[in-house]
């Protein structure tokens, strides 16, 4: 009785009450401790329920929809309004033989889509280019962008333009297509999961295996330890101050800073994806891979077909293949890689310095068609070296301005690199930035050697007893607590 004397004294109704209502200060992301508690108690009770498929899916939008809405409050009305859309017009669209017809009902799903991602996303960025251009003075609206908004509306679109094309039929029930949508591993950071891949899964028996338990387990783990070991640690204790004040630091350790952001975002983005694949397989779905070691490409072609994989497929089959390809000449090929990365630039931000950002990279995989690059790097162990390394300063490089807090800023971190570079402190790097150091190297250590060590890991996870796994995840949540920094940092495309 004392016991639960003391448990009822200790208990903290705010906090539970906390739980239901959205705080813009604690977003609920994967890796803060009240999540994995909440998908703990969530995955206990789906043990109870995941017999009835209905109620099954019904459980997991709900709390998909929960999930939403701790990340970006009320905005969750938002998926609503765009699964409503779509779901009708869908039906619209397979149910109409006139091409005319069909192609109304598919503008009106892409205005509707394209209207709410532009107000919520770009309304200030165009306020800014009006004003900048016309000595004008509009001003700005305070507009809150909800998280995952440009992830969500791309799935929505594809499954309009998918049944457009004929690729699949229209969902039944809304519920379903809900699910689709709204489905919680990927909903806010990706992937950018296709209708055609989750809708076969949607009402299949639920059922997880030694394997696929044992697989979750690693790519959960795996997805924090990245996040939180690696991308936190260097953003705080580095990064974010090279960026932030770049005058206070020589070129080398700048350009040190930039190398470290190539992994730090990767971690953090690679281990948000890791965590989602990991928490949709403990639900019985299984999502595509989103990254497959992208420094490791011999050019910036191949990068583009391992790095954010979904969104780089979605770009070529949605926007490039829909522009011509390269089916009408060579020139009309150059100018539609531009204009699908200058877009796929300005996807991820708001601002001029992401549609460099995405030119830049549009620019050089046409150099690369030109000359036949990616053939040529790939012609023996030398050239591949020179193309890896080639690549990789090339998307460091570019990563400068999707970082920088400004055009200004990129200028003068790439100018101190460029005349303040000091060769004699690149043997003092090591002593002065000791953790900075190592936890970098291990993390591209990790990154390069990543898929041979993944396969076998993997492997020795699933034939662990289910003790051992336990010690497992104790094992690296102990490591996390040691870099865990005291505010929870969110993960980097969130924004996007």
């Amino acid at each position: 009785m004392k016991e639960i004397e003391r448990f009822i004294n200790q208990f903290d109704l705010n906090k539970f009450f906390g739980l239901f209502i959205y705080n813009s200060n604690e977003p609920l992301i994967f890796s803060s401790a009240t999540f994995l508690i909440i998908f703990t108690i969530f995955i206990v009770l789906h043990n109870f329920i995941y017999k009835n498929k209905k109620l099954r899916i019904l459980y997991i939008v709900v709390f998909s929809l929960y999930f939403y809405y701790k990340s970006s409050g009320f905005y969750f009305f938002l998926i609503l309004i765009t699964t409503i859309i779509d779901y009708l017009v869908a039906f619209k669209i397979y149910n109409t033989e006139a091409l005319l017809r069909r192609r109304i009902y598919l503008l009106i799903s892409l205005i509707s889509n394209l209207s709410i991602l532009s107000y919520f996303k770009y309304t200030n960025f165009f306020v800014d280019t009006i004003n900048n251009l016309f000595s004008g003075n509009l001003h700005f609206y305070d507009i809150f962008l909800p998280a995952g908004i440009s992830f969500y509306t791309f799935q929505s679109l594809s499954y309009t333009i998918d049944i457009y094309r004929k690729k699949i039929q229209p969902l039944k029930s809304y519920i379903d297509y809900l699910f689709c949508i709204s489905f919680f591993p990927q909903l806010v950071a990706g992937p950018i999961i296709r209708a055609s891949v989750i809708i076969p899964q949607i009402n299949n028996d639920y059922y997880l295996n030694r394997s696929d338990f044992g697989q979750a387990i690693y790519l959960i783990m795996a997805g924090l330890f990245k996040k939180i070991v690696i991308a936190d640690f260097l953003s705080v204790n580095f990064v974010d101050r090279i960026f932030e004040e770049p005058l206070r630091f020589s070129g080398i350790e700048i350009l040190m800073g930039v190398y470290a952001y190539g992994i730090q975002i990767y971690c953090d983005f690679s281990g948000y994806s890791d965590m989602a694949i990991g928490l949709a397989l403990m639900l019985g779905i299984k999502l595509p891979k989103n990254f497959d070691s992208p420094y490791q490409s011999v050019s910036l072609t191949e990068f583009w077909r391992r790095w954010h994989i979904s969104l780089s497929s979605w770009l070529r089959d949605y926007l490039y293949i829909t522009l011509g390809g390269n089916r009408k000449g060579i020139i009309r090929t150059y100018f539609n890689l531009i204009i699908t990365m200058l877009l796929g630039g300005l996807w991820h931000g708001a601002n001029w310095k992401f549609v460099l950002w995405g030119f830049i990279h549009g620019f050089w995989l046409g150099v690369e068609k030109v000359f036949d690059l990616p053939n040529k790097f790939n012609k023996n162990t030398f050239t591949k070296l020179v193309g890896l390394i080639v690549t990789f300063n090339i998307v460091s490089f570019c990563w400068i301005f999707f970082r920088a807090k400004d055009f200004e800023t990129s200028i003068i971190i790439i100018s101190k690199i460029y005349s303040d570079f000091q060769v004699e402190l690149l043997i003092k790097f090591p002593l002065v930035y000791q953790m900075i150091f190592v936890v970098m190297v291990f993390g591209y250590i990790l990154h390069y050697v990543g898929k041979r060590f993944e396969e076998y890991f993997i492997g020795i996870i699933i034939n662990m007893n289910f003790i051992y796994q336990i010690l497992y995840i104790g094992f690296i949540l102990i490591i996390i607590l040691q870099f865990k920094s005291s505010d929870i940092q969110p993960f980097i495309y969130f924004q996007f």
